[in-house]
């Protein structure tokens, strides 16, 4: 099966969420990309390790569709195999400081040399420019930046979210990028560099709250779970220990939670007039709310909520969200085989659908050097010059046989 970039190749620098997953966006629509990392394996390999062979789960979910070629890039011959690389490739992902880029040459003038129409898809903590931009950060420092973590918390306590949104949310802009940049290129035969950053796209999330404080100083502390602008919104106990969150957004909304809780009065009530009455008088709403959940288990508040049409959902661990039966009859997650792992690795299933040109998996995460042989093959080594290459620690080759089209790619792309 082929897809819509069928014939692209890109060149992944990335390292833990941001270009990682930019890059594998472009593979599940059918590019064919190349994950270039350390001899030794990239930062991002080995993070809270699930496999015998030590690759972490955010790797197995970031790396699908990609081969991956171990090499040290810093050395003369790891520039000359990136170069011959470069030469075949329609886009670099990296997501380094700009000093960094340069070092390795791996900045857009330093590319746009060796191929005049590459794309450059570049992500740093901070952007190219401004006091801040040699500086490093993850996800966390997204967050904290743009008063996520202080408006996620409760008055002197803030939270950073478990989930690293901003890191995918950057890689999101990024493939949109890409693609806009490889759509122009078709018009104009040019490159050109598409730079995304992590607060940027922090910066994008909290925009609403952003302009309300510019517009109106507002000043608001944080409230916990407790919605701060609609109500009731909050997180609530049901009867047999779980936990539920609702959320009461706009009248219609408001007016059926009101019939439903028997407080038709409070249609009229002058406190609950509007969403940013209901927000300001929120303890009051979620107080009803949860002693109405404290009467009910999880399953029945759901049921009558879900009658009444009022948005709600349990609060799940890991493995109810596994296990969850919306997620099993909808194929949320794809269930792809990797050496050494006990089970099928349950990588979620592409992100969005499209009904004539749908991404899809053709194949798992890399082993460390897997593909490398084979790659250096494709821009004329011969093996003995792989071999050379490989004894003076300039590449690593896959301590295990290589796949093949004919096995693990084709069962993961039969699923």
């Amino acid at each position: 099966m082929t897809g819509v970039l069928d014939g692209i190749r890109v060149l992944d620098f990335g390292r833990f969420i941001a270009g990682p997953y930019c890059a594998a966006l472009l593979g599940d629509m059918g590019a064919d990309v190349i994950r270039i990392e350390k001899v030794r394996g990239g930062e991002d390999r080995f993070i809270s390790p699930v496999a015998d062979s030590g690759e972490g789960g955010t790797f197995l979910q970031l790396n699908r569709n990609k081969r991956g070629i171990a090499l040290d890039p810093a050395s003369d011959e790891g520039r000359d195999i990136v170069r011959r690389l470069v030469r075949t490739a329609d886009v670099v992902v990296a997501n380094l400081p700009e000093p960094t880029l340069v070092s390795l040459g791996l900045d857009y003038a330093t590319l746009s040399a060796i191929k005049p129409d590459i794309i450059l898809a570049m992500v740093s903590a901070y952007g190219s420019s401004g006091p801040y931009k040699d500086r490093v950060g993850f996800d966390g420092i997204g967050q904290v930046a743009s008063g996520a973590a202080h408006m996620s918390g409760e008055p002197g306590r803030p939270v950073r979210w478990a989930a690293p949104y901003i890191d995918f949310t950057t890689a999101l802009g990024c493939a949109f990028g890409t693609v806009v940049a490889l759509y122009d290129r078709q018009r104009t035969g040019k490159g050109q560099k598409v730079e995304g950053s992590l607060l940027r796209s922090a910066y994008t999330l909290t925009n609403s709250m952003l302009i309300e404080q510019a517009l109106l100083d507002l000043d608001r502390a944080p409230t916990g779970n407790r919605g701060y602008q609609i109500g009731p919104a909050d997180l609530f106990e049901t009867a047999d220990g779980n936990w539920i969150l609702v959320q009461v957004l706009g009248r219609p909304l408001f007016k059926r939670w009101a019939r439903l809780m028997g407080e038709d009065h409070w249609l009229t009530d002058p406190r609950f007039a509007t969403d940013e009455d209901r927000g300001q008088n929120g303890a009051i709403l979620s107080e009803r709310m949860a002693a109405w959940c404290r009467e009910r288990t999880l399953e029945e508040a759901l049921d009558d909520l879900a009658a009444a049409r009022i948005p709600a959902g349990p609060v799940y661990t890991p493995q109810q969200a596994l296990d969850d039966p919306h997620a099993k009859a909808t194929n949320m997650f794809t269930g792809m085989p990797f050496p050494g792992t006990s089970k099928e690795v349950p990588v979620v299933s592409p992100q969005v659908e499209l009904s004539e040109t749908p991404a899809h998996y053709r194949s798992r995460a890399p082993l460390l050097g897997e593909d490398t042989a084979a790659i250096l093959r494709e821009v004329g080594y011969d093996a003995g010059e792989i071999e050379a290459l490989s004894a003076d620690g300039i590449v690593g080759l896959a301590s295990q046989p290589t796949r093949s089209d004919d096995d693990e790619r084709s069962e993961v792309a039969a699923r």
